[in-house]
């Protein structure tokens, strides 16, 4: 235990709206009966990427005495989280119900409509303009590309959750004849083979850097933290970049870590 700076919420003023969910992405807030708690102290960096959206102002940072903050329990949470989320969703033709309390967070985040998208998103840094074909080789999908192709030799490695393309199309203008992009979905696809084969992939492939591009809500952050654990699996040891891709198309500034 020490003395640390930790997000508070107030019960009396949360109305359990959720906005701020989708800005931790230690996967730390869940709504519980009408309001939102912190699961763990272990879980909170102390940061406060949620505070500034609680419209309710609901959410501080105090100063107390709290375990340290856990990066391996936060993988291990997202992780459980991503597997929980996929166990949850709906079979095809169901009816719609009230989302579980344990689902992906992501899964209650109201629907966007055209006109609430009027402003124009932050530019990406620009690179090259690709010169390519619109995709730089097939197959793209992360469980089906094998570790040892030839496209991943020598290559900068991007990881990318499939719907972050959909939410910003220019992301595609990063993609270089030196790229080579797998998608998937941290919803969807298995945590365990996903680590495996990403880990295999970097072992082999020698390549330069790897870039993960992931949406902003909780549950697709898990692809963050499996690409930091397929790195140590690997053996490798390359320059790691983040970028966040918001659900109106906003990009965050990339954030690079240490491999």
């Amino acid at each position: 235990m020490a003395v640390r700076e930790i997000v508070s919420i107030d019960a009396e003023l949360c109305n359990g709206c959720g906005d701020c969910i989708p800005n931790c992405a230690e996967g730390a807030i869940r709504v519980i009966d009408g309001t939102a708690v912190l699961l763990n102290d272990i879980l909170c960096d102390g940061l406060g990427a949620c505070l500034g959206v609680c419209p309710e102002d609901a959410i501080t940072i105090m100063t107390r005495q709290a375990p340290a903050f856990d990066e391996v329990a936060v993988r291990e949470h997202l992780a459980k989280q991503w597997t929980e989320s996929a166990a949850v969703r709906p079979a095809p033709h169901a009816q719609p119900h009230a989302q579980p309390q344990g689902g992906c967070p992501s899964s209650s985040t109201p629907p966007i409509r055209l006109s609430d998208m009027r402003a124009p998103a932050p530019q990406m840094a620009q690179g090259p303009a690709p010169t390519g074909p619109s995709l730089p080789h097939w197959p793209i999908k992360l469980e089906l590309i094998p570790p040892d192709a030839p496209f991943l030799r020598g290559a900068d490695l991007m990881l990318v959750a499939d719907c972050a393309p959909f939410a910003r199309p220019e992301i595609r203008e990063e993609f270089t004849s030196d790229t080579a992009v797998m998608i998937g979905c941290p919803k969807s696809d298995d945590y365990e083979s996903a680590v495996l084969r990403l880990a295999e992939i970097l072992r082999r492939s020698d390549a330069r850097s790897l870039t993960v591009v992931h949406m902003e809500v909780p549950c697709c952050s898990g692809y963050w933290y499996m690409s930091q654990q397929a790195m140590e699996a690997s053996g490798k040891s390359l320059p790691l970049r983040k970028v966040i891709v918001g659900v109106r198309g906003d990009v965050s500034a990339p954030i690079d870590a240490s491999a």
